[in-house]
């Protein structure tokens, strides 16, 4: 199942008619579907995706310092693309850990671009940070985006049709000896107990089990929609990539949760709220609906119990020199 506290997710969730999956990375997005952006409130859905991101940070940091680990001590890094970008969180922390490279941000948003420059800029990194609107998986053809020596990509992947072709790509776009991941995978987010004190018990097993169900229906009526064991390394290998592995990183906030925790929550739940509701019952939408009383004792914003867990999967492979 696709990774649930992924802030990109929100924004499709907030594009696809049909309805949302959500996942958790906070950074990158790939609008390759053909949706109309053009009624998105960019200014709330970023502000969504910014609090998403940085949640995360500890996550992204320590990723980015496995990659640099990853690569040979020999393996200069001079170019480095960010696939699925959003609004530049992951960006601008691989801006950090590689001192010496130009990191550019694909994204099929220029709102979201835009954000990333002005992060950048921020951060002091906005000398080597440049942006590319690209569409996917248009943009990842011919060689588009150019060569690199590490190409990240996060919770993009599962939203293309042909998923195999897409990592063809991006492994196409990897200069020898160059290293490709891409986080997919991971596990459900969890953030409350099974039995909350309202409604039945199990609510999130049952949110889990609706929001599989829509990715089910998401994949199949993608453009080019192919049918795949989703075993990632075996993918990787496929794209002629060799040293394939995978590695499990944490994001582990116990109760009680800080307020920019429970804010992120929040609009998980809201999303959920809107767009899985013909999945639920009475009973589950009326919980959902106490959950996201701000008022409310027993509300996401206001109960001791709540907490954040979430478990983000990365597989690497590398472009025989």
């Amino acid at each position: 199942m696709p990774q649930p506290l992924d802030g990109r997710t929100l924004l499709r969730m907030s594009t696809h008619s049909d309805s949302a999956h959500v996942h958790a990375h906070g950074h990158g997005h790939a609008h390759g579907n053909g949706h109309d952006h053009s009624d998105v409130d960019w200014e709330a859905m970023a502000a969504v995706l910014v609090n998403s991101g940085e949640l995360q940070l500890p996550v992204l940091r320590r990723t980015a310092a496995r990659l640099s680990e990853l690569l040979a001590p020999e393996q200069e890094v001079r170019r480095v693309l960010d696939v699925g970008s959003g609004p530049g969180v992951m960006t601008c922390v691989l801006a950090e850990t590689f001192a010496d490279a130009e990191v550019v941000a694909v994204d099929g948003a220029p709102a979201l671009l835009d954000r990333t420059l002005a992060r950048a800029e921020r951060l002091g990194v906005g000398e080597r940070v440049a942006v590319r609107h690209a569409e996917l998986p248009e943009g990842l053809e011919g060689g588009g985006l150019g060569a690199a020596d590490l190409v990240w990509s996060s919770k993009a992947v599962h939203h293309l049709g042909d998923q195999q072709g897409a990592l063809d790509a991006l492994a196409g776009a990897l200069n020898p000896g160059g290293l490709l991941a891409v986080a997919e995978g991971g596990l459900p987010l969890r953030y409350l107990p099974r039995d909350i004190g309202i409604g039945r018990p199990g609510l999130l097993a049952r949110l889990d089990a609706a929001q599989e169900h829509w990715f089910e229906i998401m994949r199949a009526e993608l453009p080019g929609s192919t049918t795949l064991v989703e075993d990632w390394p075996a993918m990787l290998r496929r794209a002629g990539l060799t040293q394939v592995g995978s590695f499990t990183l944490l994001l582990d906030l116990p109760a009680p949760l800080g307020e920019q925790a429970r804010t992120f929550l929040h609009a998980q739940l809201s999303r959920l709220r809107e767009t899985m509701s013909e999945s639920l019952d009475a009973e589950d939408r009326k919980t959902l609906d106490v959950l996201l009383d701000a008022e409310a004792p027993e509300g996401i914003l206001r109960r001791p119990d709540a907490f954040l867990l979430a478990a983000t999967t990365v597989h690497t492979g590398v472009r025989p020199a």
